[in-house]
Order: C-alpha cells, then sequence, then structure tokens
C-alpha cells in the first residue's frame, strides 16, 4: 500500500524508491504483490512513463483518505515524542505516599506542563502496570517483576512512633518483645489481613503482630490515633517527618529499625518513552529527593524518646 501510494504520487517506480529509501525492484515487487491480491492492473507502464489505469485510480481516491490520516496519526506520534509534552497520564501510588508527598506536586507540574492531564490512583494493591494501564507508580520497595525499571527515590525506613503524652505515661519499650505491655494500634491492609510489624533483632528481620487496642485501614488514621496519643503505630518515615520534627510525635526502637526497603518510581521501560512521562519521571525524582522525608537519622527527632524513656 505504501508503495503504491508512493508511485502513484510521485508518477515514478525510480522517484517512489528513492523517496521511501528502497530500491526500485523492491517498490516494483510490492506493487506486483498488491496487483495481484486486487485482481487488478494499477499502473500502465511504459519505458517513458507510469500512470494509473483506471482501476489504480478508482483503487488510489479511495486509499488516498485511510494514508493521510496514518501520516497523520504517525506526525502526531513525533509531536508527542519531540514536541511539548502532552497527553494522559495515568500514575498509580500507596494511599499514604500519594496523598502526603504525590498530590502535592501536582499543582506545580501541571502549571508547568498544561498539555499533560493526571489521573492519580491511589490503590494498596501491587499494581500491575500494563494491567492497571498506569503510566508510572510509586511504591514502598521494588515490583517484583523483570520487565519493570524501578528507580529509587527515597529511603523507606519504618519508626515506631508515640505521643509525647503517651511516652510520660507508660514509657517506651526497649525492645519489640516488650510491645505485649504497650497499646498499640494496627494498620489493616486491602486483602484484610493485619500489616506485621517489622524489625532486625541480632541481624535478622523479624516480624510482629502485637494485639491491637485500635485498627485502621488508612496510614493518616493511625498517624492521627499515635499523636493524640492513644497507643504506639510503626509508620513509613515520610509520613511521621512532620510529626515528628514537630514534637507531636517520638519514636523509639531505632536500634531494631527494619533494612531500608526503598521507595522507587516504577515504569516499564526506559525505550521510546512519550514525553509526557520523560519529564514527569525527572521531575517528580527531583521534587520528592528535595523533600528530606526521611528522619530516621534525624538527630532532633532521636534524641526525644531516650530522655522520655528515662522519665518513664
Amino acid at each position: 500500500m505504501v508503495a503504491f501510494i508512493a508511485v502513484a504520487t510521485e508518477g515514478s517506480f525510480a522517484r517512489a524508491a528513492d523517496r521511501l529509501g528502497i530500491g526500485r525492484s523492491a517498490v516494483s515487487r510490492s506493487v506486483q504483490k498488491l496487483e495481484g491480491q486486487v485482481g487488478a492492473r494499477l499502473f500502465s507502464r511504459t519505458t517513458r512513463s507510469t500512470s494509473l489505469t483506471p482501476e489504480g485510480q478508482l483503487f488510489f481516491d479511495h486509499c488516498r483518505p485511510g494514508m493521510e490520516r496514518i501520516v497523520q496519526a504517525l506526525e502526531d506520534l513525533r509531536e508527542l515524542r519531540d514536541g511539548p509534552p502532552r497527553g494522559q497520564l495515568r500514575i498509580g501510588a500507596a494511599p499514604g505516599f500519594g496523598r502526603k508527598v504525590l498530590a502535592p506536586l501536582l499543582g506545580e507540574f501541571r502549571r508547568r506542563h498544561p498539555g499533560v492531564a493526571i489521573e492519580l490512583v491511589l490503590d494498596e494493591r501491587t499494581p500491575e502496570l500494563a494491567v492497571d494501564r498506569l503510566d508510572l507508580a510509586f511504591r514502598d520497595g521494588r515490583l517484583d517483576d523483570s520487565q519493570v525499571i524501578a528507580k529509587r527515590l527515597i529511603p523507606m525506613q519504618w519508626l515506631v512512633c508515640a505521643a509525647p503524652d503517651y511516652a510520660r505515661r507508660h514509657g517506651l519499650p526497649a525492645s519489640p518483645a516488650e510491645l505485649a505491655r504497650h497499646a498499640c494500634l494496627n494498620r489493616r491492609l486491602g486483602g484484610g489481613r493485619l500489616r506485621a510489624w517489622e524489625f532486625k533483632v541480632d541481624g535478622r528481620a523479624q516480624a510482629f503482630a502485637p494485639a491491637a487496642e485500635l485498627a485502621f485501614n488508612d496510614d493518616e488514621l493511625l498517624l492521627h490515633a499515635a499523636v493524640d496519643g492513644q497507643g504506639l503505630a510503626q509508620l513509613p518515615a515520610y509520613l511521621a517527618c512532620d510529626a515528628l520534627r514537630s514534637g507531636a510525635l517520638v519514636h523509639c526502637l531505632g536500634g531494631y529499625a527494619p533494612d531500608d526497603g526503598g521507595h522507587y518510581l516504577c515504569y516499564l521501560s526506559r525505550e521510546q518513552l512519550p514525553k509526557r512521562v520523560r519529564v514527569f519521571i525527572d521531575f517528580a525524582t527531583a521534587r520528592v529527593r528535595a523533600l528530606d522525608l526521611d528522619c530516621a537519622l534525624d538527630h532532633a527527632c532521636a534524641a526525644v524518646p531516650a530522655a522520655l524513656a528515662a522519665a518513664g
């Protein structure tokens, strides 16, 4: 079809071959194959000229609008790749990270790139980028998928936190085993199970499931309950940082913190990424890293629990 359109437009097999960047014989074979498929001669050929037959003219008139749409589609794709970013961007994230970190950044990105429409999908499930039609996903830990590119953004540390008032009244645990003597606040995951509290004890990862005074299916509710003095909660550092730095929370059991799992930006391929995806990856990487969301090593936050524990 492409060879036929080129010959009809150029009026010559040789000029059509030059336009397409292939040999004249390849163009001739393509046209002959097409003529065999449609059962009609499409060109009158002489040593001096090439012209459409009546059947060829009819076929060309019907094919040309479709070919023009194909050419326009190719131009549109080229513009998407090389022109200003535009189109739909569908982003997945866990609810806590999406609300706390990602959603506040979207306004600035849209002001920079008004041609990009964004849909933010918050879901506890581990995403399947292709199945869920996601261009990007932000996850705690890497996706277990060899087809996915995972770019580490920030540390992902878990901190056991409590309000200063709770720490003064009840003290703070000195080891994970002492959690059984405390009011604990648990997180109910989307599948119905409670999220385990993770620690590293004597160099080995261990999971605890303390009895819950309260359980929530949302990280922000868990945070608010901890700030309100209702018990201990194990929270991601990015969610607890503001409260820790303001003194609304203190944290403990830092010596038993689990290994840093990292927080990752995930996408399917580095090859042929649409421009809207590439610019968002660069934007989100710079902005999230600049937020300084890891306060596990923040001395101003870490020094308080020991003093409170001693007072208790």
